[in-house]
């Protein structure tokens, strides 16, 4: 019974890892930050780790803002004791299909008024075919955020979503260093 129960894990724990966007390239994103430069992930981003904060619904923006302070004071502001080694890309990617268009619209401008200016650089607003991403992506929860880290060429090297937990942050850290 025991082998029998180890087999079935190992199992699982294998079809779950298989699933995963892991070691792959990201998929090409290009969109417009809020102050309206293109960038087009991970064209743009090569050559240093990528940090990319995901959603495609307001049911997860939440969880995307537990994630907001967090990364931006450790990565870009560089707060804490070693943070000042980190040097990475930043991009908190707010997806829009293309039939929401005009709440895209409403979104952005809400977020140029509303979000400090010194973040305006971070934010990445996508519009257009949102299915491939959560297809490619295992992005299939629509009420919770998905986030990625990206070597230096662009390859998926961890990802996990939900709200803000220093378990995460510490793994993503030890994928980093």
């Amino acid at each position: 019974m025991n082998k029998f129960l180890a087999v079935s894990i190992f199992l699982v724990a294998n079809l779950f890892l298989k699933s995963q966007p892991i070691g792959k390239l990201f998929p090409t994103t290009t969109g417009q930050t809020l102050e309206e430069k293109k960038v087009t992930i991970p064209d743009n981003t090569k050559n240093k780790y990528t940090l990319i904060a995901m959603a495609y619904s307001s049911d997860a923006e939440n969880d995307l803002s537990t994630w907001l302070n967090p990364i931006y004071n450790k990565f870009i502001v560089k707060t804490g004791m070693f943070d000042s080694e980190y040097d990475i890309n930043l991009f908190f990617v707010p997806m829009f299909s293309s039939v929401n268009m005009a709440t895209a619209n409403l979104a952005e401008k809400r977020m140029k008024k509303e979000v400090d200016k010194q973040i305006h650089s971070y934010v990445l607003f996508y519009k257009g075919d949102i299915e491939p991403y959560k297809n490619e992506l295992k992005m299939t929860q629509k009420d919770t955020p998905y986030i990625f880290l990206l070597d230096k060429e662009g390859k998926i090297v961890y990802t996990t979503n939900g709200s803000f937990s220093e378990e995460k942050i510490e793994a993503i850290e030890d994928k980093i260093m």
